[in-house]
């Protein structure tokens, strides 16, 4: 392949990432829930978003043992989430149901072999199937962002199975209001 046409679409790849991870600024919810008023003037009012009962909380992100699983990990050249995930992707998608306001970057990441552009595709095929498995149990759509960084931020650099398998993984990011 000829060095200008591969560079040309490594760039264009970068400028349609850079243009899908624009980040949009939510205000948070009232610190204190105000008391919903009747309506006068026969409108409706929206009162406060407050966790049903035995839903989870941002403390819990880090309390609750399924929840503080972050990572999914994936097989060579595979996009499919693993059966062990299972449980762990539960526990996320109750969570963004309990939390409406709560959103989730997917981070795809790959080992180091592979081209760059294969390892973007791979990264954001691995994303999405973590997105699609959330969604299947009830998480919404609009609360779930997938981004792929292929190779380019290893968890660990050197070059072995050990390290390669760590480094194939959906990295979970929450903003919680």
């Amino acid at each position: 392949m000829h060095p200008i046409p591969r560079l040309l679409f490594v760039a264009m790849a970068c400028v349609g990432m850079a243009a899908c991870s624009k980040k949009v600024k939510e205000t948070p919810p009232p610190a204190t829930p105000a008391a919903p008023t009747a309506p006068s003037t026969g409108e409706a009012t929206t009162a406060p978003y407050t966790p049903k009962p035995g839903a989870y909380t941002q403390a819990d992100l880090d309390r609750d043992a399924c929840l503080r699983i972050r990572a999914f990990y994936f097989d060579l050249d595979r996009d499919n989430v693993k059966s062990e995930a299972q449980n762990a992707i539960l526990c996320h998608a109750k969570y963004l149901r309990d939390r409406p306001m709560a959103r989730l970057t997917l981070e795809g990441h790959t080992d180091e072999r592979g081209s760059q552009e294969y390892n973007l595709g791979l990264g954001e095929r691995r994303g999405n199937a973590v997105a699609q498995a959330l969604q299947a149990q009830g998480a919404s759509a609009s609360q779930v962002i997938v981004v792929s960084y292929g190779e380019e931020r290893p968890e660990c650099r050197e070059s072995n199975e050990a390290c390669w398998s760590q480094n194939r993984r959906v990295d979970l990011n929450y903003t919680v209001p």
